[in-house]
């Protein structure tokens, strides 16, 4: 059986489309498991960002971001909304999430909870969809104060930044 042109198109758009969802995907596990590499192979090398009070290229995006990020204990990124609009080798994204961060109890502003755009033009280079542009247009914070917490019971298996954490298991 063959597939129509009209299929053909709808195929590859969703196909691209997938693979700029995963970019997305893999860029919000690379900031909280803090894997730099991961977070850099989501952008162009040319990559510009805006990030609230940050606008620059990707290495110092990534320089600003670990310097902010180390202040928390935690963080988690959650995606849900997702408009991707394909036009040939370019695309638009913007990406409606909610970011938690677990910092000192003492400290409330390491603890806070915020709404979140990304506004992103993605490029295809070389059969690949990365950021070429990134705008966070912050929607609302909040902060999570610690008489809220539920305590994690013992012997729970946490999160952790860094390689230990069970998403780097090798598959079996």
């Amino acid at each position: 059986m063959t597939m129509s042109s009209r299929e053909e198109a709808a195929l590859t758009a969703m196909l691209h489309e997938r693979e700029i969802r995963t970019v997305l995907l893999r860029y919000c596990r690379g900031v909280d498991r803090l894997d730099r590499a991961l977070v850099r192979s989501c952008f162009h090398d040319d990559a510009v960002d805006s990030h609230g009070n940050f606008e620059g290229d990707v290495e110092s995006l990534l320089d600003w971001m670990w310097g902010v990020l180390s202040k928390f204990d935690s963080s988690m990124h959650f995606v849900g909304n997702m408009l991707i609009e394909v036009e040939g080798e370019l695309a638009r994204a913007e990406t409606y999430g909610i970011a938690f961060h677990r910092g000192d109890p003492a400290k409330p502003h390491r603890n806070l909870v915020n709404g979140f755009r990304y506004v992103d033009r993605f490029e295809r280079r070389d059969e690949a969809w990365r950021i070429a542009r990134r705008t966070v247009v912050t929607e609302w914070t909040r902060v999570d104060v610690p008489e809220n917490w539920w305590p994690t019971p013992e012997g729970i298996l946490c999160g952790t930044r860094g390689p230990d954490d069970p998403v780097y298991e090798p598959l079996r």
